[in-house]
């Protein structure tokens, strides 16, 4: 039996109290084409024992990514992953800790916390970063309402090189406040020109690099561009490792930097969960979403840690919050730290440099099978090639042959023909050369 503990006048009289005439109405900001009009097709009923089994059968249809060769990115990338990361993570009070609500009795949450946004700031040539986002798309849409509220402006420039789904976010968000967000058509071929769309009313600028698509977009011009009208460059990271490789947003005007740092520490986990990284100018500290934690030292002149900055609504009142992020993502925070100190600034240079070559010889192997062209001429650990064909088509002739060979562009862009003949190729660390040569062998058979 179901356990209802309100009756229909409990219902009725919720509803009075805050003007609603029916529960639909309380969706009624989710886009009609984004509920479910009935139930999932799914069995009412099953027994415990009949639901594992079920799922185990669901299970047993994924291809697991290290099965197989594995070349899928956009956003999310198969990394090694050290064993002491997932063993650090799971220590008891790592594992079950939560927000520091009484911070001054959480030293370890917040200094973990504290060095992982040493790190961010490190990597991203920044000032301050946060203790981190959900992900990298909210990251993203946090950016854009800093930036309205900083400039006092509401317009938001999108270039064409930044991830569909990070897009998707700031177009949302922008929507529900009142903003209007200028996404510029996507950009495969690097082509843009993003500087004639800035002017006087642009709040922000935001774009990717590397771009959705692979390309090294040099973000000094655009930054330059945006400063002279009063506007702010909000620069977009998705492949975290890059930074081991390029000059950091940071040295190259960038006023914020967010980012998806699911790269270091984090396996791919089906989607999550991930973590947000986000920084920015110490002059704009007092419009950082999120927390900030700081180092201080006790009444005793020992070092300590303190929750410096707090502008989210669960600490303040709601007309001051800057943000109703409600996590910081803290064991993905700590799995990215671990892995990030693992490595060290020697290593991480070095992982980059493995993940370029890797993704190097995979677009030589491809470009080499007729039919087929590498579309950049820049690019870190992934890159898009054109098809002589559908390439969401030929993705699924290749799983059949035990390939995973990227993500067809169409998947984050439907209802574009016109790039129905792209995929995103991404090679890491991961990757090997009979990887490579399976991939490019099966293509030219498909094909």
């Amino acid at each position: 039996m179901r356990y209802h503990p309100l009756t229909d006048h409990d219902r009725a009289h919720m509803r009075a109290t805050i003007g609603v005439g029916a529960v639909d109405e309380l969706f009624s900001d989710v886009p009609r084409d984004k509920l479910l009009s009935g139930l999932l097709d799914l069995p009412r009923t099953k027994s415990e024992m009949e639901v594992e089994r079920l799922m185990g059968r669901m299970a047993a249809k994924n291809v697991a990514a290290g099965s197989v060769p594995f070349f899928v990115g956009a956003g999310a990338y198969r990394h090694h992953v050290p064993a002491s990361v997932d063993h650090l993570i799971q220590r008891s009070e790592f594992l079950t800790s939560y927000t520091p609500y009484q911070p001054e009795i959480a030293q370890g949450t917040l200094q973990v916390l504290f060095e992982f946004q040493s790190q961010v700031g490190r990597l991203t040539g920044m000032e301050v970063a946060n203790a981190g986002m959900y992900d990298g798309s909210t990251g993203c849409g946090e950016a854009v309402l800093m930036a309205h509220r900083l400039t006092r402006r509401n317009k938001a420039v999108l270039s064409g090189s930044l991830h569909p789904q990070y897009r998707a976010v700031v177009e949302t968000l922008g929507r529900m406040a009142g903003d209007t967000v200028e996404a510029l058509p996507p950009d495969p071929e690097a082509t843009e020109d993003i500087l004639a769309r800035i002017d006087g009313d642009t709040a922000c600028v935001v774009v990717q690099s590397p771009s959705v698509y692979g390309h090294l977009i040099d973000l000094a011009p655009i930054a330059a561009k945006a400063h002279a009208v009063g506007a702010l460059l909000v620069a977009v990271v998705t492949e975290v490792v890059a930074l081991g490789a390029i000059e950091p947003p940071g040295a190259q005007g960038a006023d914020i930097v967010v980012g998806e740092g699911q790269s270091l520490g984090n396996p791919l986990g089906f989607g999550g969960p991930y973590v947000g990284l986000f920084a920015t100018r110490e002059k704009f500290i007092r419009q950082l979403p999120g927390r900030l934690c700081g180092e201080t030292v006790d009444a005793d002149g020992k070092r300590g840690f303190v929750l410096t900055l707090s502008t989210r609504e669960q600490h303040i009142r709601r007309d001051k919050a800057t943000s109703n992020i409600c996590t910081s993502s803290g064991l993905c925070a700590l799995a990215f730290s671990i892995h990030a100190t693992l490595l060290g600034e020697a290593g991480l240079t070095r992982l980059a440099a493995i993940n370029h070559a890797s993704a190097a010889a995979t677009a030589d192997a491809l470009a080499a099978v007729p039919g087929v062209t590498v579309l950049n001429d820049t690019f870190f650990n992934e890159f898009t090639v054109r098809l002589p064909g559908d390439a969401a088509a030929i993705v699924e002739k290749l799983a059949a042959k035990g390939i995973i060979a990227g993500v067809p562009v169409s998947r984050l862009e439907p209802g574009r023909p016109e790039l129905a003949d792209l995929l995103l190729v991404a090679a890491t660390e991961t990757t090997t050369d009979d990887d490579r040569a399976a991939f490019a062998a099966a293509l030219a058979e498909v094909l």
